[in-house]
């Protein structure tokens, strides 16, 4: 087999590239073929201003590329994170923070359980006794961290 068709790829070809890549990325659950999408438009663009250069150099510099935007792209969301309207959605212990439980059982020795809706949670916090209302304050793995809640009887929850 010949590897004369290898010689003849042209900036079309990469933007086809880019194209394939993009659309892999709508199917993918990260962004990551985005940015090599991003490396083969440039090797394409970069073709159509240096038609000359030869195969083995465009495969470097796809490389290259490649590295350097998703290192980019990387550091980038890192200090720009994508915002959501529902940032717990995936965290369900956090989606209970700041909200307030009445106590089926009590806590003891700073351990207890608190039935929420259809889940039994673990809790930690300062020993309370049975229909004592509790803030959840925060989520240490699957435990549920909580204080003595106040008074806010509109938004207790049985």
């Amino acid at each position: 087999m010949s590897a004369g068709w290898i010689a003849a790829v042209g900036p079309w070809h990469w933007l086809l590239i880019a194209i394939v890549l993009i659309i892999l990325e709508a199917f993918s659950p990260s962004a990551f073929f985005m940015w090599l999408a991003i490396a083969a438009g440039t090797v394409g663009l970069v073709l159509v201003v240096v038609p000359e250069l030869g195969w083995q150099v465009q495969l470097m510099l796809f490389s290259v590329l490649s590295v350097l935007s998703l290192a980019l792209g990387r550091r980038y969301l890192r200090r720009h994170p994508i915002a959501t309207d529902t940032p717990t959605l995936n965290r369900r212990g956090h989606q209970y923070i700041g909200r307030i439980f009445t106590l089926d059982q009590p806590i003891v020795n700073g351990i207890g359980k608190l039935r929420v809706d259809d889940t039994t949670w673990k809790i930690r916090g300062p020993d309370c006794g049975e229909g004592t209302q509790v803030r959840v304050t925060g989520v240490d793995s699957v435990v549920l961290l909580v204080t003595p809640g106040d008074e806010e009887v509109g938004s207790a929850v049985s």
